[in-house]
């Protein structure tokens, strides 16, 4: 990113640890080059785990920069207090950990030089050019920073007096997370469900008659629905209802993060961390804009350029233009908060995809297809319902047909089940077959990584006051992590079943939950 930011500014000079040129110095963090310093600092005592010593809260937090980046810490110190620089930009990640990342340097270095804020979604040159010549004043975003506090402090509450207590109390080390352990107790909890689960059978009388399969509704006693197909068998069934009605479906929002991730797994089969690893790369590449965003759709102000996004999209895909390119229903500034919907480039359309690694050309694939989906029109069907009665029972039938596919052409096609078109109410049909269809209930699915995801959006929604804002369990930057966290400690573990990766707890996984 920095080098991309020097380019276009003009800072063509390497020195150790950033750029500079055309008076301007470009530096750059790696991750987070500071952060909370751990409890002992605040006294030696705590370096050992004692139940007594709990909770502890600390009156004035401290930092540490880390070890591995002190280097680059003391670059950015030493450009920040340089007697040239006049002001700051802030050109970090337009987001709530990218503000903390540095805020937390600019702080920790003693700098009190202005600073403004860059806040760019897309790394191509015009992009940058456009965030440099609207540089917005720092201070807007001191709530975003307040935010980052409030994460990271809690973070760091939850997990050093929970991990400590539960350990102390239980002989062992057992990690707890703000974000990781509720996690962990979705997962869990599904498996115990599933284990309890008995299935119960159940019974439905199927009648062919009048070119068409009809169904009854379930019955849980064998006899019962025995008795019923019997009586089918002698009778005639006289034709109740013809119910059409037309409906639409609208085309699907464009990609957040999480949506993508959840796609992505379950029709590329990559995890929540390739995915982003792959977005990430296309996003350095100029490629695709900024990955970690919760938005579905654009600003107000890039309607204009929706078209040249979808013919560039079309071009990666390898697919015709939609016929009309409806701009207006994917921009909606009121639904975009840090970051607008993901998307291709103007860039991408020209470059030399063949280049790029499987992963990333089928995720950028997949993010192009998701934008030409959802500049289409609606899908458009008329659904039929047909009620007949046939010995003593009602049995019912739905057939489609489409009338405008709309963005169903660039997505899984409906199956179009057209009913004959000569019923009639009262109308009398021959019933050629019957039969008594067995089934029985189903348990609840194993967790994938697409369905973890979505629970770990929408949790906790039902027990939140309405006028609260829902997020879920974490962020869509932070969700891939605690995933791949939760199967590098050994708490779950990814089992692949007929071409389907769930997640499962392990033993000490569920033990810890259960603890």
């Amino acid at each position: 990113m920095a080098r991309a930011i020097a380019q276009v500014l003009g800072a063509a000079e390497k020195r150790d640890g950033f750029l500079e040129g055309n008076g301007w110095l470009v530096g750059w963090c790696v991750g987070h080059l500071v952060e909370l310093a751990p409890a002992d600092a605040y006294d030696p005592k705590y370096s050992k785990w004692r139940y007594a010593d709990l909770p502890i809260v600390p009156a004035e937090w401290q930092y540490r920069v880390l070890p591995d980046t002190r280097k680059q810490y003391n670059v950015l110190a030493g450009l920040m207090n340089d007697s040239r620089v006049e002001s700051i930009v802030c050109a970090t990640d337009a987001g709530r950990e990218g503000e903390l990342i540095f805020r937390t340097a600019y702080h920790l270095a003693g700098c009190t030089k202005p600073m403004k804020r860059l806040w760019i979604s897309s790394m191509e040159d015009s992009a940058i050019r456009e965030g440099f010549d609207s540089l917005r004043p720092g201070s807007d975003y001191d709530g975003l920073h307040q935010a980052a506090l409030c994460r990271q402090k809690a973070d760091w509450l939850v997990g050093i007096n929970a991990t400590r207590l539960f350990s102390v109390l239980y002989g062992r080390t057992l990690n707890i997370g703000r974000v990781m352990s509720p996690t962990l107790a979705l997962i869990a909890q599904r498996e115990a469900e599933i284990a309890a689960f008995e299935p119960v059978p159940f019974y439905t009388v199927e009648l062919a008659c009048g070119g068409m399969t009809l169904t009854g509704e379930r019955i849980s006693v064998k006899e019962d629905a025995a008795a019923i197909a019997a009586a089918c068998e002698d009778s005639a069934a006289i034709l109740q209802t013809v119910e059409r009605r037309e409906k639409s479906e609208k085309a699907p929002a464009l990609y957040d993060l999480t949506t993508l991730q959840r796609d992505a797994n379950r029709t590329l089969g990559y995890t929540a961390q390739q995915t982003l690893d792959y977005l990430q790369a296309l996003y350095e590449k100029k490629l695709c804009t900024y990955p970690r965003t919760d938005s579905r759709y654009l600003t107000d102000d890039m309607e204009g350029s929706v078209p040249v996004l979808a013919s560039a999209a079309a071009v990666i895909c390898g697919v015709e233009v939609p016929g009309a390119v409806l701009s207006s229903q994917v921009c909606d500034s009121g639904k975009v908060s840090d970051h607008h919907a993901i998307v291709p480039t103007k860039d991408a359309a020209t470059a030399d995809l063949s280049a790029l690694p499987m992963g990333e050309h089928e995720v950028l694939r997949l993010v192009s297809l998701g934008l030409i989906r959802a500049v289409c029109p609606a899908h458009r069907y008329a659904e039929t319902t047909v009620t007949v009665e046939c010995g003593g029972h009602s049995f019912t039938v739905k057939g489609k047909t489409v009338l405008v596919m709309g963005w169903r052409a660039c997505a899984a096609r409906p199956s179009d089940t057209a009913l004959p078109d000569d019923l009639a109410q009262g109308q009398t049909l021959a019933v050629e077959a019957v039969q008594v269809k067995e089934g029985q209930t189903a348990p609840p699915k194993h967790f994938t990584e697409d369905t973890i995801l979505a629970s770990m959006e929408c949790a906790g929604a039902e027990d939140m006051p309405d006028d609260a804002e829902r997020r879920g369990i974490g962020t869509p930057a932070t969700r891939a992590a605690i995933l791949e966290k939760l199967v590098d400690t050994g708490l779950v573990e990814r089992k692949k079943a007929k071409k389907i990766t769930s997640l499962l707890p392990t033993q000490a996984g569920s033990s810890l939950v259960t603890v």
